[in-house]
């Protein structure tokens, strides 16, 4: 009987390994095949505006609309539904722009209204676009265009509630690992940190160390390098293979450094209001003892964030700034890869003010702080709220109101 049951188990197992395989080759088959239908209508469409055929690129575009209003991929496959709900706010306004350059005034803000439903939120773009120059005395056009305004990343940002002390969570709670430790020192004598950094003050040090980070770890925000998510595991998948790495492996590089050399850091990830946002951005804390405060320094950009005067500024500094329609002047080395230089209102105005609504650090900074190779619990992590927000992405975490006790000195 035992024998019997067991032979029994065994088929189920083998029955449901064999409908997990076959339903998994179904989805990817029905995943390539809505990939594919979406991709040549699309280029049909492109390719009609290229060559000025608006009427026939308003038939492809209702095709994409079609398939994304009836389609149910997302219950199906990784693709979310919100990225459904955005592609098709996006074709909707390119719709409206072939129907106003086609005569057809209503039909285009039908469509732009459809788009601005759908989550539109390009301002400068909509305001400026001379494919819709014939509605902008529209009264409804004008309308539409203040709702995308209001989503601009500035005015969420400036929306956002305030900090208020936490009566619960008293003590400091980030931890530093120091620079004694066998790893950490392994680090600074792997890249010959005291010969990277040089002989200056502390301020030239934690400048060339960024410098040294940004010229030899090319970014990539399309790849996670497979790798052990530590400094010298990275550095050398990196020159391995050639290919860059995403802004938190960049910048989980440069805090092992900065902690080699004795310096508290943290890598801090930078997060947007909206839940179904999944671009964050993840930069670096430092903090000075010759300042006596926490500094910006982004190794994906090469960036730091100064006052007027010419002060480095922390990361809740900038906030506060952005926040109070306050001066800040970006750094002259700011740049991507050394391809494309950043603009102080593109990356801090717009790209970074959309991804400072809340943060998030891991309350012990040290050598291989997560991997892909073993747990990462919720609780490792300590999120910055402003009242009256929470995250469902981020549930399980430590939290708090208080900015203070987040940008703690380090002990």
């Amino acid at each position: 009987m035992k024998t019997k049951n067991l032979a029994k188990k065994a088929l189920v197992m083998v029955a449901m390994t064999f409908m997990f395989v076959m339903n998994a080759q179904a989805q990817q088959k029905r995943l390539m095949e809505f990939q594919v239908m979406m991709a040549m209508n699309e280029t049909t469409y492109k390719n009609c505006l290229k060559e000025g055929k608006y009427k026939e690129a308003i038939t492809s575009l209702t095709t994409l609309i079609n398939i994304l209003d009836t389609t149910t991929i997302h219950k199906d496959t990784e693709i979310p539904e919100n990225l459904i709900k955005e592609s098709k706010g996006m074709y909707q306004y390119d719709l409206a722009c072939c129907l106003a350059l086609t005569g057809q005034k209503k039909q285009a803000l039908q469509a732009l209204e459809k788009s601005v439903n759908n989550g539109y939120k390009d301002y400068n773009n909509m305001l400026n676009d001379n494919d819709l120059k014939t509605l902008r005395k529209d009264k409804k056009y004008k309308a539409l265009l203040e709702i995308v305004k209001d989503r601009q990343p500035l005015s969420v940002l400036k929306k956002a509630g305030p900090y208020a002390k936490d009566s619960v969570k008293v003590e400091n709670p980030f931890h530093y690992q120091t620079n004694e430790s066998k790893n950490l020192c392994m680090v600074r004598e792997y890249f010959k940190l005291d010969s990277v950094v040089g002989q200056g003050d502390e301020m030239s040090k934690i400048i060339n160390l960024l410098h040294f980070v940004h010229d030899n770890m090319p970014h990539d925000g399309n790849h996670r390098a497979f790798a052990e998510m530590d400094a010298i595991d990275l550095y050398n998948y990196v020159k391995t293979t050639g290919k860059g790495v995403n802004c938190r492996q960049l910048a989980i590089s440069l805090c092992e450094m900065y902690l080699a050399l004795g310096i508290p850091a943290r890598y801090v990830t930078c997060l947007p209001a909206d839940p179904n946002d999944h671009e964050c951005h993840v930069i670096n804390s430092v903090w000075s003892s010759q300042l006596q405060k926490w500094i910006w320094i982004d190794p994906t950009m090469d960036a730091w964030v100064m006052d007027e005067n010419g002060n480095m500024l922390g990361i809740a500094e900038v906030r506060d700034r952005l926040r109070n329609d306050l001066p800040l002047v970006l750094c002259e080395t700011a740049n991507w890869n050394h391809q494309n230089q950043q603009s102080k209102e593109y990356y801090l105005e717009y790209y970074m003010a959309k991804n400072l609504y809340f943060f998030a650090c891991k309350k012990i900074s040290r050598f291989n702080p997560e991997s892909d190779y073993r747990e990462n619990p919720k609780e490792s992590d300590f999120v910055l709220y402003p009242t009256g927000y929470s995250s469902p992405n981020w549930k399980g975490c430590d939290t708090t109101t208080d900015s203070d006790l987040f940008w703690a000195k380090p002990e």
